[in-house]
């Protein structure tokens, strides 16, 4: 089992905590996210990671070593330039036939074993894991049909299935990658449906926040703080 966690990105919207560090070691309480992610790999056996670097690489490095007190192995994988978000997986050698990727600013309770299991018995592609995500419009959201209101909603709020970030991925995927230019999830999710190729999603309804969003990091601070937020993820 092998987990590949994506930590080369600039964290502009975490600004101005993300000048003097990389977002992946901006806090969450007393701990980065980065680290509590790690332990929460851990303790679902997945202990062989791969961390995909570009930005304040070195700070990254210096903080989580070859991951001995973690009780870990990492290997470190150096972008030259930023590649986005699927790109990196190109630099790498000797993945195996199945694998897990992930966002580095992820702060969530899923089993990833369960995630990983699920995937293999479906024969999918690809398995994407999702998240039920409401959102508030602060606007009275106007329905027209040929200049004329037909329909009128004060401050809707909407449901969007919304990818969490995290992923299981076949090796094979690689073939619809380009290697010599950035390539994100978005360009790969467009792709494969071009290609008519199954891609799986991991409904989960559990605890998620996406710590690069200004918003869900004060949010995570704040209910660590509380107790909200289970305390074990942080041991």
């Amino acid at each position: 089992m092998k987990a590949i966690i994506l930590a080369g990105g600039k964290g502009t919207r975490l600004k101005p905590y993300t000048y003097v560090l990389p977002k992946p070691l901006v806090p969450v309480g007393e701990r980065p996210i980065l680290a509590i992610l790690v332990e929460q790999l851990k303790k679902c056996g997945i202990v062989d990671l791969v961390f995909c670097v570009n930005h304040m690489a070195e700070l990254i490095m210096a903080y989580f070593g070859k991951g001995e007190k973690f009780g870990v192995s990492i290997e470190y994988s150096m972008e030259e330039k930023p590649m986005g978000t699927i790109a990196p997986l190109k630099l790498l050698n000797d993945l195996p036939e199945n694998f897990l990727l992930m966002n580095g600013d992820l702060l969530t309770d899923i089993d990833f074993m369960d995630l990983y299991n699920y995937h293999l018995e479906s024969g999918a592609l690809v398995t994407v894991g999702t998240y039920k995500r409401r959102v508030n419009v602060d606007f009275g959201v106007m329905e027209i049909e040929h200049n004329t209101v037909t329909g009128f909603v004060e401050k809707p709020q909407y449901e969007y299935n919304v990818s969490m970030g995290v992923y299981v991925f076949n090796r094979s995927v690689l073939d619809f990658v380009p290697g010599d230019r950035a390539f994100g999830f978005d360009n790969l999710m467009l792709k494969l449906l071009e290609e008519k190729r199954k891609i799986n999603v991991y409904p989960f309804d559990g605890y998620w926040l996406d710590i690069g969003r200004p918003e869900d990091f004060e949010r995570a601070n704040q209910e660590i703080e509380t107790g909200v937020f289970d305390q074990d993820l942080q041991a």
